[in-house]
């Protein structure tokens, strides 16, 4: 017997993931365009922080850090995929991690990759390591925002089953079962990019414009956006079917989210010493 079908008043996704597609596996993807436009958003912000004294690094510096962050991102993200999510694929198949044109991300490991990025780029240039993080978790949001707005044009990472309104039917769910028979899901991509991207990035941007913490207390800026992120995921992650086989009853995503806001917590009652008055 066919199960229940679902209520056709809700949207059946279909977008396509290619901008432009050339065959069936090669074209420009939604998902690399949206790590070009964080990356673009980021440099901006970036280069106007600069031009207004909120950082004493020059634009040809910003260009650098804009690279070492471009490769931590993409290294730890996608590295960080195949150990916190998918360990067993890495052992069995490990040239799996150079198919990227399968996917797989994980925003913790990107994190992971940017600080040592920031490690590196801090003592190349004789920069403040907690500054660079402050600097980078200010324009963060717009890439994460962009991110999981690709997720829902890509039709993965989808929440779980529900009747809400402005649930989708996502085909990729149920493969093989026609939409009418697959059961409605919150569009949680459209959450996180909402609660992880355009909100936190309003909030860090106003703390970076509209208070002194960026140049009075070093690491503070980082620690606010490292708890605003962690509630935000773990409120996200009461939306999103699990991808993965849980630990301690929590989703992947909530666990590893307490360790970010441990840290977080961390950093925001660390005293710091201001930076020097720029000259």
């Amino acid at each position: 017997m066919p199960p229940e079908a679902a209520t056709t008043t809700h949207w059946v996704h279909d977008l396509s993931p290619f901008l432009i597609r050339f065959n069936e596996s090669f074209g420009i993807r939604y998902y690399g365009l949206a790590y070009l436009a964080g990356f673009a958003v980021a440099y901006w912000l970036l280069i106007r922080s600069s031009k207004r004294g909120q950082t004493t690094l020059t634009p040809n510096q910003i260009a650098d850090l804009m690279v070492a962050l471009i490769i931590g991102v993409l290294a730890g993200g996608r590295l960080g995929y195949f150990l916190l999510y998918t360990p067993e694929l890495l052992l069995s198949e490990p040239l799996s991690i150079l198919r990227v044109w399968d996917g797989g991300m994980a925003s913790h490991g990107g994190f992971v990759g940017v600080t040592v990025a920031l490690l590196w780029f801090a003592r190349k240039n004789g920069q403040r390591l907690l500054h660079l993080g402050d600097l980078i978790v200010c324009v963060a949001p717009a890439g994460l925002m962009f991110g999981r707005i690709a997720n829902f044009i890509n039709g993965e990472l989808w929440g779980k089953v529900s009747n809400v309104p402005w649930a989708v039917i996502f085909p990729e769910s149920a493969p093989g079962l026609p939409p009418a028979y697959i059961a409605p899901r919150h569009p949680v991509q459209l959450y996180s990019a909402v609660l992880e991207g355009a909100l936190l990035l309003g909030l860090m941007q106003w703390l970076l414009w509209r208070t002194p913490l960026i140049r009075q207390s070093p690491g503070r800026l980082t620690g606010v956006f490292l708890v605003g992120y962690a509630i935000a995921r773990c409120i996200d992650e009461l939306f999103r079917e699990p991808d993965a086989s849980l630990i301690l009853g929590l989703s992947r995503g909530t666990f590893y989210s307490i360790f970010v806001l441990i840290a977080g917590v961390a950093l925001c009652l660390r005293k710091s010493e201001p930076l020097a008055p720029a000259r």
